[in-house]
């Protein structure tokens, strides 16, 4: 049998496997229930099953029947804060909501686990699968690191794979060489002025205006003194100030999302960014305090990895179904620190449902975003042949 075929007969349980860890969301390092839920899952397997000391994470190690080296396979589990808007029958109805489609992550690397078990005969090698808390909340790869889920077959993993649900064509794979997704940071900025009355801002230094300034000229900076061949996303999120409408405020301030694709443009940011910051605040008699927060580093793939996976998929599914993105997207994700540690790939999948437009669809982090889950029988078979890749006898 193929892994399409038995990954087919798997699919109605993985869809109540999705369903119900969509309806019960969790948050953060912390996930209990979702936890408790992969570990049932995974009982009935030959795997040596460990978890995390310090988060809710699993991790699985399927032996083969030869020896030979270990490839990693990993999903994330964790929700986000939002309210969720879908109006589905299993929606959540907390204050929590799977709505970058970490629930089909969690369900699709359990359907792997079973494709490769039924293989196990063949698999020359081992296969880590790693269940992931806080890839949200940022950091959760790098405790799982340091954890050793890295080396939990005994030999360092020789490669690591992951599969992502997007907008688009449904059961549509595509991936890169070389950076895929953008590397996270953050800007946080406090202008300090002298409140005073609102009524007699010539008796005050207001911090107010300053705020407003600084929206326009980030944007300007990366306009002016960006190069464009290495892009930067700067989108300020966050702004506050006074709490009473006629008192000028001491002190304002606002936080960024700051996205970059380089090292290099990391570096010219931290030196550039308090600049600008301080001498627009000096310009309005302010003073100001700028933190340049380094966050997840920038997706890369390894182009041996990145092109045999394109090749391995094209080969499970047919060309028509895998493409070769032209770009980075601009999104970031915590499989950055695992790609940092050890080569291996990324891949998205298009899990728009049936009778909607890609285009129309609501991006992951919605509070409407609905992914199609017919799709978890090919993401299982996808990440199955991907680690057969390296482990077959």
């Amino acid at each position: 049998m193929t892994l399409r075929t038995d990954a087919a007969r798997l699919l109605p349980d993985l869809v109540r496997l999705r369903r119900r860890l969509h309806a019960d969301p969790e948050v953060g390092f912390d996930l209990p229930r979702t936890q408790a839920t992969v570990l049932a899952e995974l009982d009935a397997l030959p795997l040596e099953v460990m978890t995390g000391r310090t988060l809710s994470s699993v991790t699985a190690v399927l032996r083969g029947a030869a020896p030979g080296p270990a490839v990693l396979l990993r999903a994330d589990m964790d929700a986000l804060p939002i309210v969720e808007q879908t109006g589905l029958a299993f929606s959540a109805s907390g204050g929590a909501m799977h709505a970058c489609g970490h629930d089909l992550h969690t369900a699709g690397l359990i359907g792997a686990a079973r494709l490769l078990a039924a293989r196990r005969e063949r698999i020359a090698g081992s296969v880590v699968l790693m269940f992931q808390p806080g890839e949200e909340a940022g950091g959760g790869a790098p405790r799982m690191i340091a954890e050793g889920v890295l080396d939990a077959a005994g030999p360092r993993v020789c490669a690591a794979y992951g599969i992502h649900v997007l907008p688009g064509r449904s059961g549509v794979f595509s991936t890169r060489p070389g950076p895929l997704m953008a590397g996270a940071n953050l800007l946080h900025v406090q202008i300090t002025g002298r409140g005073g009355h609102g009524s007699r801002p010539h008796q005050a230094v207001d911090p107010v205006p300053v705020l407003a300034e600084l929206v326009l000229a980030l944007q300007t900076y990366t306009t002016r003194r960006v190069p464009v061949s290495d892009p930067v996303v700067i989108s300020v999120t966050r702004l506050h100030a006074g709490d009473a409408v006629n008192v000028i405020p001491d002190n304002a301030g606002l936080s960024a999302s700051v996205r970059t694709l380089s090292a290099t443009a990391v570096k010219r940011l931290r030196l550039e960014l308090p600049v600008l910051v301080r001498e627009i605040a000096a310009a309005y008699g302010c003073r100001a305090e700028t933190t340049f927060e380094v966050g997840y580093p920038v997706t890369v793939n390894d182009a041996v990895c990145a092109i045999a996976a394109r090749d391995v998929l094209r080969s499970e599914f047919g060309p028509e179904r895998v493409e070769t993105l032209e770009s980075p997207i601009m999104a970031s994700e915590d499989f950055s620190f695992v790609l940092d540690e050890v080569p291996g790939a990324f891949v998205f999948v298009g899990a728009t449902p049936t009778g909607m437009r890609p285009e129309d669809a609501e991006m992951n982090h919605s509070p409407r975003a609905v992914f199609d889950d017919a799709i978890l029988g090919d993401q299982a078979a996808a990440l199955a042949a991907l680690a057969l890749r390296h482990v077959t006898g």
